[in-house]
């Protein structure tokens, strides 16, 4: 029987949904007969680790620390095999104006964006109305402002004291359409979702995280050039980026520009959410996976080296 730490909670913004995301997965791999030990992340996780030494690392954290190469390269020095992405991919997928360098050069396409510090971006607008701004390296859309077309003034949250979420912004240009959303499972592609926030105008984090916040179309309704595209570049997007394990890439699509549409690729999360609103799970599920198995496929997956 193997033994699994699953690791939750941490301390990034996102402490919430990984304590949520990792309760579930800990249930689902007691279930499918695993020795569990849950593990709310701290900064002595190296010393709790090294008193465990767990067979494998399950990693549900979310954010900064968990998903930027700081756990990962802990449990490369312990020696500890784990799930999702390694150091590099994971650095690389959390830091977003270097991964959409890489996606572009590999052929995936991305919105023009900059990077700007968010006191230049409170004082003049960064980009020409309608524009994104949003964290360099956080997740789960929090920090994320949309600059809607026709406003005369940047957006000033984001130059106040309070703000939470770093001081270097991207600005992208906004893309009307539809909000999609398709993962990988090792090489394996799933269907494809539509997002239809409820009661918000864009994916924010009640709409990812709410009951009823949002509605999962699956499969999307897209004609089938385009659903087999963004299927293609979603395993492109996991391989140009050194992904591993489950990764999942978030779009968008404008079905009003040109014959084809425009399709570009927002980013790649390399710890998609595990919580029973989540995406990644319900394209497992389409996929005739159920949550047990999902996760099981995770842990047998996990190793060094990634």
């Amino acid at each position: 029987m193997k033994h699994v730490a699953v690791l939750m909670g941490g301390w990034s913004a996102e402490r919430p949904v990984s304590l949520n995301s990792g309760r579930q997965c800990a249930d689902a791999l007691e279930a499918a007969g695993y020795r569990v030990t849950r593990v709310d992340v701290d900064r002595a996780i190296a010393d709790t680790l090294a008193r465990l030494r767990p067979d494998v690392a399950f990693n549900a954290l979310h954010g900064r620390y968990g998903e930027d190469g700081t756990i990962q390269g802990v449990l490369e020095v312990l020696n500890i095999p784990y799930t999702h992405s390694g150091v590099l991919a994971s650095a690389l997928a959390a830091q977003k104006d270097l991964a959409k360098f890489v996606l572009a050069a590999s052929g995936v396409p991305v919105p023009y964006g900059v990077t700007i510090d968010r006191h230049e971006a409170a004082r003049a607008h960064a980009l020409e109305p309608p524009y994104v701004l949003k964290p360099i390296n956080e997740g789960s859309s929090l920090g994320v402002v949309i600059v809607k077309d026709g406003r005369a003034h940047p957006p000033q949250e984001i130059g106040r004291a309070d703000w939470a979420y770093g001081d270097r912004l991207i600005a992208e240009r906004y893309v009307a359409g539809k909000e999609l959303t398709c993962a990988t499972m090792g090489d394996r592609v799933f269907d494809v979702i539509e997002i239809v926030p409820v009661s918000e105008a864009f994916y924010g984090y009640d709409a990812k995280y709410a009951k009823g916040g949002s509605r999962h179309i699956l499969p999307a309704n897209l004609k089938p050039n385009i659903y087999h595209k963004v299927q293609e570049l979603t395993l492109r997007a996991h391989r140009a980026l050194g992904c591993r394990g489950v990764s999942r890439a978030d779009f968008r699509f404008d079905d009003t520009k040109g014959d084809e549409g425009e399709l570009v690729c927002l980013e790649v999360n390399t710890q998609p959410g595990m919580t029973e609103t989540s995406l990644v799970p319900d394209m497992a599920a389409y996929a005739g996976l159920s949550f047990r198995e999902l996760v099981a496929w995770m842990v047998e997956d996990a190793s060094c080296d990634r």
